[in-house]
């Protein structure tokens, strides 16, 4: 239900409970458990108590719209070499010290970085710029549950299929509902140890790991993850190798994962930029562990970019950065050298959306 305080959209939350002891509101909705007395928000900033409820004040407020190659979410395995509508809203469930969308997921200025965009709009919108799925990107959009699962919907109701790029930091409950409407999601596994999550994210390593857990192998949505390697912080090999047999013990060998380059940025300026030496050690000791299909990101290398059949070791789809140069896959997704089938979501024939990225307005 929306409603509207001093001219301000706000809609009713879900997964909230009330403590009568002191009359706070409890968001439940991520591990955090934020205790709220009237007006305060959540450290995500976007749920607030108002009155005697919890209420989401970035329902129908956007922004960033943009029709991006989906390979850049990133999704190599899902409808490669289509366009997404990409957009996010405002705040975040983690305080990462080396955000890259710092600009948006720590902003508290909600007026001036949203346009007002309804489920609706958006589906809209995606249809009439021929994006084969909508992105909810830029900021974790957990914290806006309601409306990512509304625009969803909107979107079913187009053909036109949705993804989640998130951190996972979400509560059980919601989580079930929300990867419910998801098609394909990219989880980010920001580190394999607790003190790193702690130190740089504020958050916790466990629930992350119940989240990629359950979405893999209790849902329909497409997971791959990605791991953004920091120098001297979740680069070791050791922590590498444990990631790696995590994976495949609890995964399989088949969930894609991507290892991206980090650039100084945030609160972390004195950090150097991660090495391309690095992205492909991290590969091969992912590969050696059994991960069938490794990428790294954030950097220009066609082999680590590229996709590669499991069972006969074709290369099946060429990429360089975001244009697919090659493909060799039927239209149902098996390699034509060996009739192994690709694992993801393919389609039909590949997109030919290519790099280009294309800012759109709404409404």
């Amino acid at each position: 239900m929306i409603t509207n305080f001093g001219g301000v959209s706000l809609n009713t939350a879900r997964f909230w409970s009330s403590r009568p002891e002191d009359g706070r509101l409890v968001c439940e909705l991520c591990p955090r458990m934020c205790a709220l007395k009237p007006g305060q928000r959540g450290l995500c900033f976007v749920r607030k108590a108002e009155g005697q409820r919890i209420v989401l004040d970035t329902y129908n407020r956007s922004s960033g719209f943009c029709i991006d190659p989906i390979e850049k979410k990133p999704l190599n395995h899902f409808l490669p070499g289509t366009p997404v509508l990409s957009f996010g809203t405002a705040g975040c469930n983690l305080a990462c010290k080396f955000c890259q969308n710092h600009e948006i997921s720590t902003s508290r200025q909600v007026d001036s970085l949203t346009d007002y965009a309804t489920p609706d709009m958006i589906a809209e919108a995606a249809a009439n710029a021929g994006a084969a799925s909508v992105a909810f990107t830029y900021n974790d959009p957990v914290i806006f549950h309601e409306y990512a699962v509304d625009i969803a919907q909107a979107c079913h109701e187009k053909g036109i299929r949705s993804v989640a790029v998130t951190a996972g930091y979400i509560s059980p409950e919601p989580r079930a509902e929300f990867f419910a409407h998801m098609d394909a999601a990219n989880i980010d596994l920001k580190a394999f140890s607790e003190d790193f999550y702690h130190k740089l994210t504020a958050s916790q390593l466990a629930p992350v790991l119940d989240t990629i857990d359950y979405v893999v192998n209790e849902t329909d949505c497409w997971v791959e993850l990605t791991t953004l390697l920091i120098p001297g912080w979740n680069d070791s090999d050791q922590e590498l190798t444990e990631m790696s047999e995590w994976i495949m013990d609890r995964l399989g060998p088949d969930v894609p994962i991507h290892f991206s380059a980090f650039h100084p940025d945030h609160r972390m300026p004195d950090v150097p930029a991660t090495p391309q030496e690095t992205l492909l050690r991290a590969r091969d000791i992912a590969k050696a562990a059994g991960v069938n299909h490794v990428y790294v990101g954030n950097t220009h290398h066609k082999d680590g970019q590229s996709s590669y059949c499991a069972c006969c070791g074709e290369q099946v789809i060429g990429r360089d950065w975001y244009r697919l140069s090659d493909w060799n896959l039927t239209d149902d997704g098996h390699c034509r050298s060996c009739g192994t089938a690709f694992p993801g979501v393919i389609d039909g024939p590949p997109g030919d959306w290519g790099r280009k990225r294309q800012p759109i307005r709404i409404g």
